[in-house]
């Protein structure tokens, strides 16, 4: 986490949460969701507007974790911004020597390979659940076909959460009245 905002947590801890203003896609790409979106409905179905702002999506990255319950969160300043994932929490791309990285930093080496119903691929990994990114499926067949990863298990997409301790939106959890 950046000093700077455990500086601002320090001076300022008692700022209120923020829920559905912040989204994650499967691609890794992150979404400002104004009143508007968030009233033409959820994540899946209105996105908002796409960040592209490489700096303040660096910040958001640095800054991203989840909470004791699994809901994951963007810490602005003193302020945590819940975020709504249309998938995992984390999105893979794939590296030529079998490791994963996140687009937060981590890395990793998958312990686990995952296919659900839709035919999507997961990795499980020391860092967490993620979803492999889709233009690194190529180079994911080659390695699950080398042996360099697990066999994938065969998973239900509507089970990951419990199963691997997340929540997705966590704007249907937040108290009423919160932002």
């Amino acid at each position: 986490m950046d000093a700077i905002v455990e500086q601002a947590m320090r001076k300022w801890p008692n700022v209120p949460h923020c829920y559905g203003w912040l989204g994650l896609d499967q691609r890794g790409q992150w979404w400002l969701r104004d009143l508007a979106a968030q009233a033409a409905g959820d994540f899946a179905h209105s996105k908002g507007s796409r960040l592209e702002h490489t700096q303040l999506i660096g910040f958001i990255e640095r800054n991203y974790a989840a909470d004791a319950q699994g809901c994951w969160f963007f810490q602005n300043g003193p302020q945590r911004v819940f975020v709504e994932l249309e998938n995992t929490p984390l999105v893979w791309r794939v590296q030529a020597d079998g490791q994963v990285h996140s687009p937060t930093g981590a890395c990793a080496q998958p312990q686990q390979c995952l296919v659900d119903e839709n035919g999507l691929l997961y990795a499980v990994s020391a860092a967490g659940l993620g979803l492999v990114h889709t233009q690194d499926m190529w180079l994911a067949a080659e390695l699950l076909e080398q042996g360099r990863w697990p066999a994938p298990q065969t998973v239900a997409w509507a089970g990951l959460p419990q199963q691997f301790g997340f929540v997705r939106s966590p704007q249907l959890q937040a108290p009423v009245g919160a932002e």
